[in-house]
Parts: structure tokens; C-alpha cells; sequence
């Protein structure tokens, strides 16, 4: 990490963005000031709704109309950013300020093939040379690491995985080597070597770059929005906490990440994911619930008169147990068939080979008719919970749907999700109120109480805890634990996150390329681990130098 103590390039003072009328607070973002450096990478962190995003869109002038601040300035090369007509913001946007958002597949446009995109930015801020333009895109385009760019250049953007969308995104944000960039959470829900590379590849442009319209090399500076601590481990120069819309703690980050003032920050360090001893004398006891023998899935595209056959293997002879109360955690990269997995258990896909024995029958042989009376044993939770409800339906109507489904009377039924939904934390007037009402903690929090509803045997958890905040991933973790230890409910916990898995897994299975390369215990897997892409795969997590437990007690 470099000092970080160049000269201000950006000043945010007395900041207040008020929020409409019915909001849970007066203000979105108040009274803040903040200065990020040139040659310095700030990290600003928080829960959602903290005014992290808020407060990045308020510097690039992309706050919705009926949001805007009441108070206090952006001063960026002695101009007030609040003060200048879209004309002249226009102007700043991509050639002074740059910015990579948190989900590039929304932010690029789905029509437009990936080259031209990048072009698009050059073109705007009147770069009009064809050959310049296409020279520039080339060099861009190999300086984030895309492969192959010829090729990548002309493809849309839900042909490429996400790190390589994310890079796009970077090479747009990069194209006019903008005196600042603001990422805003660029690496969440990234598989961690993904994520590894994106933070390594930002660290190195943050490095490398130099900007300045005045002739004087500036180095940049980064503004880092994020609610991940091991990525604020990783690459952070000074670290700035924000709570509710007040910045509660600013200060550099060895001193916040090992020695936190502020209450706050305190109990978000120490929500961070920690080691969770081995295998309990009663999950070794207890009986198998389900046992997968050499499970196999394949996947096949293309083949026609304008494209070669192509067959991936996404599950490659697969077997695995999970007793009554154990946690079974299977880890990976995208791709590596765990959500597949996942879904051959739900039979949500047809297995191409192998057996599933679900209390002893097998049902990956089973028709879905003869299956159907058993589906109730085995229940997911989803990864995305807004897109897994329906938005049209009451929470109330979405956790009892399953059990009149099921056989039972709707009042049953409607009693049985209101026991569910206090059993998850939730308050009594959830069961009338709709998905979009709540956090994404809360959704998650009905998710597992739909899941719940059938009284399932065994618990399919696909990434979901993947994209929430650490203090709700901490709250829907102990939540996911408490219901296990109380209903003994086998769980599959599906993750690329590999610091959640050390703390809720009793056994990791550790899959690449559709294979289980490696399994054992959290301590095994993560302490001695011995297939060289486990090792990758540790060797990428973020931030493992610094001790969350030893900064807590600090």
C-alpha cells in the first residue's frame, strides 16, 4: 500500500443529501467531509443504506432528481462539483472522474458489443480518429487483462464471465485516465482468484496511471466503496466508516482495521467471518440423510450449421454424504459445478449418471411424478432472495404456499408461516407486507422460512450470504446454525467464499472443473491443503494478514 499523502484531489465538505418524505431517516448522507489524496486508494466502508453509493453518485452528479443535496460542497479542482451545469459535468464524467460499478452487467449495454462500448467513451469526449479509437480500445483492453481482445472485442456482454465483464468496466473507467476513479463495490459476489485479480489490477493502475490536465503528472487517486474488511486489508491507504449516513471514523488502516475507535466499526470487525472449530461428536454420530455416488452432468451448446458442438462437463463423478445436523460446504469458482450440483439435488436438472439416495432411495431415477411427494425433504435457499420471491404476493402468501401445495389447510398453513417468520427474526406484520418492503437481509431471513415450511430434511444454501453485508451475513449465518442445531436439518452450504466456509462448515469439498479436487475439515482444507488449486484458491482471499479477532480485542 503506498503513504497515500499526495495533494487533495477531491473534498467533499458539510455533505447533506436529505431523503424524501416516509424514509426511515431525515437524511440519506449528512454532513460529511472527506478528502481523498492523490497516489491514495480510500476505502469507504459500511453497511447498506450507510450513504456509501450515495455519497460516490453525489460526486459524479448521478443522483436521481428527487435526491438532491441541501447542503455543503464537491470540490474538485477548485470547482464545486454540486454548483456546475450537466454540460460541464458531462465534460468531467469518464475524463476526469471515472467510475466502475458494482454490477457491470446492468451498467453495459446489452446490445452493444464490448469494443465498441469502450469506443463510445473516447468518441463522446471527442476522440473522433477511427484509428486512433480502435488502437486505444486494443490497448485498453490488454492492459486489464482481457484475453484474447480481437475476439473479446466483438462480443456482448453476457457472453463474457463476470471478472471479465468487471474489466470492461475498468477499461472504460480507464480510458481517458481520469485524474480519480470510484469503484464502487467492484468486486462483490466475485469469486475470490477473480477478485483477487480485479484488487490486483486496480492496485496496479492506481500505481501505474498518472493524470493531469495541466501538464503535471498527478498520481490517482481511488475511492474503494466496499463492505468487505479483507479488501480493505488488502489495498486500503486510509479507510472511512460510514453509519446510517454519518461518517463515524476516518483514519488510516492499520490504525481502524487493528484499532477501531468508534462502536460501530468495532461491531462490523467483528462480524467478520471467522474459524469455526471441527466436526461435532454428534453430526460423526448421526446417520446419513443423503449420499451422492459418482454423480455426473453435462451440459451441450451449438452444433448447427454455424458453430462447433460444445460440451461441458459441469458435474464429473461426484460422491458425497451429509448426516442429520452436518454442514457440508462445497467451494469453487464459477464454473466449477457447484450451483449445478446444487440443482441435480433439488432435481431441478436430470443427472446424467450416478445416484442420489435420499434416505436411502434414489432419487435421481425418479420420475418428477414419483419424486413429487419427497420434494419437500430437500429445500433451497436462493442466492439472489429479490428474485426468488414473488413481488406480487404477500410474505405472508409466499411462505404458505408451499404447504397447501403440500396437502395442508391454508389457515394450517398461514399459522405455520407465521411461527416461521418469528422463528427467523422477523416481526408479526412481515406475513402482510411485500418482498420490496425489505432489506436484503430480511429477504434472505424469508427465504429460509419458505425453505423451512415443508419441514425439509436437508437445507441446499447456493451462495446466500454471497452479496450481503458482513453484519447481516453474520445475523443470517447464526440464524442458518440456531435452526440447524434446533431442527438437526442436514445443510449443503454452496459458497466462494472460503472465510464463510471455514466458519460454518463441518466438511468442505473443494470442486474444479465439475471435479472434487480435494475434501476434509475446515482445518485440513484451509491450514495443509494439498491440490495446488485449493492453494490458489487461499492464496487469493483477501487480506489474510490481518486478524480480525486480535483488532476486535484491540
Amino acid at each position: 500500500m503506498s503513504a497515500g499523502q499526495g495533494s487533495a484531489l477531491l473534498q467533499i465538505e458539510s455533505l447533506s443529501i436529505p431523503i424524501p418524505g416516509g424514509g426511515d431517516r431525515a437524511f440519506a448522507v449528512q454532513g460529511i467531509d472527506l478528502t481523498l489524496h492523490a497516489g491514495e486508494i480510500l476505502c469507504v466502508v459500511g453497511e447498506s443504506g450507510s450513504g456509501k453509493s450515495m455519497s460516490a453518485n453525489a460526486v459524479m452528479g448521478l443522483l436521481p432528481s428527487y435526491m438532491q443535496p441541501s447542503a455543503g460542497r464537491i470540490l474538485f479542482q477548485g470547482r464545486d462539483l454540486l454548483t456546475l451545469p450537466e454540460d460541464e459535468l458531462r465534460k468531467l464524467r469518464g475524463s476526469a472522474i471515472g467510475m466502475i460499478f458494482q454490477e457491470p452487467l446492468s451498467a453495459l449495454n446489452p446490445v452493444m458489443r464490448v469494443g465498441q462500448q469502450i469506443a463510445e467513451v473516447l468518441q463522446v469526449h471527442g476522440v473522433s480518429d477511427a484509428v486512433q479509437v480502435e488502437r486505444r480500445v486494443a490497448e485498453l483492453m490488454a492492459f486489464v487483462g482481457l484475453p484474447d481482445p480481437e475476439r473479446m472485442r466483438a462480443a456482448y456482454p453476457f457472453r463474457l464471465s463476470g471478472g471479465q465483464r468487471q474489466r470492461v468496466m475498468i477499461a472504460m473507467a480507464l480510458a481517458l485516465e481520469p485524474a480519480i476513479l470510484i469503484a464502487d463495490e467492484p468486486t462483490t459476489a466475485l469469486d475470490v482468484t477473480t477478485q483477487a485479480r480485479i484488487l490486483a489490477l486496480i492496485q496496479s493502475i492506481q500505481r501505474s496511471r498518472r493524470a493531469g490536465s495541466d501538464g503535471q503528472a498527478t498520481a490517482m487517486g481511488v475511492m474503494f466503496i466496499t463492505h468487505d474488511f479483507g479488501v480493505v486489508a488488502e489495498i486500503a491507504d486510509r479507510v472511512a466508516v460510514m453509519e446510517k449516513g454519518v461518517l463515524v471514523e476516518v483514519g488510516h488502516a492499520e490504525q481502524v482495521l487493528n484499532a477501531p475507535r468508534h462502536p460501530y466499526t468495532q461491531r462490523l470487525i467483528a462480524a467478520v467471518p471467522r474459524r469455526r472449530t471441527g466436526l461435532r461428536d454428534a453430526v460423526a454420530e448421526s446417520p446419513p440423510v443423503l449420499d451422492v455416488r459418482k454423480l455426473s452432468k453435462t451440459y451441450a451448446s451449438g452444433g448447427g450449421w454455424f458453430g462447433a458442438r460444445r460440451v461441458v462437463r459441469a458435474v464429473d463423478d461426484v460422491s458425497f454424504t451429509v448426516r442429520r445436523g452436518e454442514t457440508l460446504g462445497i467451494v469453487g469458482e464459477s464454473g466449477s459445478g457447484k450451483s449445478t450440483i446444487g440443482k441435480c439435488l433439488l432435481k431441478l436438472v436430470d443427472v446424467d449418471g450416478g445416484q442420489m439416495l435420499f434416505n436411502g432411495r434414489d432419487i435421481a431415477a425418479m420420475s418428477a411424478h414419483a419424486f413429487r411427494p419427497l420434494r419437500k425433504g430437500i429445500q433451497m435457499v436462493f442466492q439472489d432472495p429479490f428474485a426468488s420471491l414473488n413481488p406480487r404476493q404477500t410474505v405472508g402468501r409466499i411462505v404458505s404456499d408451499g404447504p397447501v401445495a403440500s396437502g395442508k389447510t391454508r389457515a394450517e398453513a398461514e399459522a405455520r408461516a407465521r411461527e416461521l417468520l418469528a422463528l427467523v427474526g422477523l416481526e408479526a406484520s412481515s406475513f402482510d407486507r411485500y418482498p420490496n418492503e425489505f432489506s436484503g437481509g430480511q429477504r434472505q431471513r424469508v427465504g429460509i422460512a419458505r425453505a423451512l415450511a415443508l419441514d425439509p430434511q436437508v437445507l441446499v444454501a447456493d451462495e446466500s450470504v454471497s452479496a450481503l453485508d458482513v453484519s447481516v451475513q453474520a445475523q443470517v449465518l447464526a440464524l442458518l446454525h440456531q435452526l440447524q442445531q434446533r431442527l438437526q436439518i442436514a445443510l449443503v452450504f454452496i459458497t466462494h467464499d472460503l472465510r464463510v466456509a471455514a466458519q460454518v462448515c463441518d466438511t468442505v469439498l473443494v470442486m474444479h472443473q465439475g471435479r472434487i479436487v480435494e475434501r476434509g475439515s475446515p482445518q485440513q482444507i484451509f491450514d495443509r491443503p494439498q491440490d495446488a488449486y485449493t492453494q490458489r484458491l487461499i492464496a487469493a482471499v483477501p487480506g489474510q494478514q490481518w486478524n480480525p479477532t486480535q483488532a476486535h480485542a484491540t
